[in-house]
């Protein structure tokens, strides 16, 4: 039997070896799941998918360090911030559990014409069908959650493939979920290559697609899904942030030190492109560039690390590469810039790269923020759009008529004001435009996406 070993990026130790699935599971998995949903006698009904959940809450409640400390030494992020992403995760449960009730329909009104008298319409929310989940590494556990328990809390039967550097967190969840009671097969994990996963993704009985991932293999797994496969497709972004002379630097500061280097720069809406305006720019890269240098870098495990391991080692390289090539080009180096070792990377600080170089041009996902000079906002706003990412921006700034105004002309699917591109809370919806994504998640949205409606029409002589 073919395996993976799966190590902890903060020093490529071995964590643990686990059997993979092959084309044989992936058929197995996907005839148990259509056969589930076909039989509507195998649906679950609401209040036994509130009770698993409920249940999967107070499970996952009495468990806080473990889930902990198994997401920390598989993915790398700081105890600190894994933490967090636990309790999220946590909580991302319980939103699933509040939005079971708002699964409804709506009435139709009828009797506008003639030829619509004596009849009542109404539509209702069924669970879309079998639904597949391909998970990134970043966030190992509360990615799974939102591509798991929306489907679950809808009644549709879920496959899941997490990151293969990353499948402890969503191995011990499906563990917890069969815990809280969920019958068989509604919550099915496979471990699989690429060359598995692509037959499972565009088998044709699969009505929903969720994808976290890279762009180019995303993009390219939409191309081959089956006919009518619905899907959701989050990628990357290169957040810009637009600085404006009258923000309050001293608030600003903290907000996108996390921004930028949380989870070492691996989230999608990470601070990347910080244009600000060349009056206040010096105190501004001078200032961040001193927090950045005093962050801690290091074991994940340790309590007091800020900034982790890249997840690969040749994620280093290539941070290493394009670092050097914007300074060699004319970028000047505030801080950082080297290795600290085959795995981690100094949190850096450059300042006016050009134009042209990889990081600013491409997705650093790394702790590397770039910050550019401008005289005029019209002209940074439109570098900032000069990308053919569009996911989560945002502009610091006290003048709300410049704010609306930078939020109107920005092209991003979210604008936060007077914050990091990276905030984000689980009931907000959340996802990439143009070559970031389709679709929308957010607990609420993606159980929304992962439902359809059917019509009702009652025709009766007495209404």
């Amino acid at each position: 039997m073919k395996t993976l070993k799966v190590y902890t990026p903060f020093n490529n130790s071995l964590i643990k070896e686990i059997p993979m699935n092959d084309a044989t599971d992936v058929e197995k998995a996907l005839s148990t799941a259509i056969n589930l949903f076909k039989n509507i006698k195998n649906w679950l009904p609401a209040y036994q998918r509130v009770e698993v959940l409920e249940r999967t809450v107070s499970i996952m409640s009495e468990r806080i360090n473990e889930l902990t400390r198994i997401a920390a030494e598989e993915g790398g992020k700081p105890f600190i911030d894994s933490k967090v992403e636990v309790l999220r995760a946590i909580n991302g449960v319980k939103l699933a559990i509040e939005n079971i009730g708002h699964l409804r329909g709506e009435q139709i009104p009828m009797g506008h014409t003639k030829s619509s008298i004596n009849r009542i319409a109404f539509t209702m929310r069924e669970p879309i069908g079998v639904v597949v989940s391909v998970s990134a590494f970043n966030h190992p556990l509360n990615l799974i959650i939102h591509q798991t328990v929306t489907a679950i809390a809808v009644g549709a039967p879920v496959i899941v493939k997490p990151a293969l550097t990353t499948p402890l967190s969503c191995l011990n969840f499906l563990e917890i979920l069969k815990e809280a009671g969920l019958p068989e097969g509604w919550c099915q994990v496979i471990i699989c290559d690429n060359n598995d996963a692509e037959k499972l993704v565009t088998d044709a009985r699969v009505n929903y697609l969720s994808f976290i991932g890279s762009a180019k293999v995303g993009w390219y797994l939409r191309s081959k899904l089956a006919p009518g496969t619905r899907c959701a497709l989050e990628h990357g972004g290169s957040a810009p942030v637009i600085v404006e002379p009258d923000a309050e630097i001293k608030e600003m500061l903290p907000l996108l030190l996390k921004g930028g280097f949380y989870h070492a720069g691996q989230v999608c809406v990470s601070v990347q492109r910080v244009f600000v305006h060349e009056n206040i720019v010096n105190e501004v890269a001078g200032k961040l560039a001193e927090m950045a240098g005093n962050l801690i870098v290091g074991n994940p495990l340790d309590e007091k690390t800020e900034v982790g391991p890249l997840i690969l080692p040749r994620e280093v390289d290539r941070v290493e590469k394009w670092v050097n090539e914007a300074i060699e080009k004319g970028a000047q180096i505030i801080t950082g810039g080297k290795r600290v070792s085959a795995y981690c990377f100094e949190p850096t600080v450059l300042l006016n790269p050009p134009d042209n170089v990889n990081v600013s041009t491409q997705e650093i996902f790394g702790p590397v923020v770039c910050i550019y000079t401008y005289k005029n906002r019209k002209e940074a706003i439109k570098k900032a759009n000069s990308l053919p990412f569009a996911f989560q921006a945002s502009v610091f700034t006290k003048n709300m008529d410049i704010a609306l105004d930078t939020v109107k002309k920005l092209n991003a699917s979210a604008v936060m004001i007077n914050d990091h591109t990276a905030f984000r809370v689980d009931w907000m919806p959340f996802g990439g435009r143009d070559i970031s994504g389709i679709g929308i998640g957010g607990i609420p949205y993606t159980m929304h996406e992962m439902t359809r409606e059917k019509l009702m029409v009652i025709k009766s002589s007495v209404l």
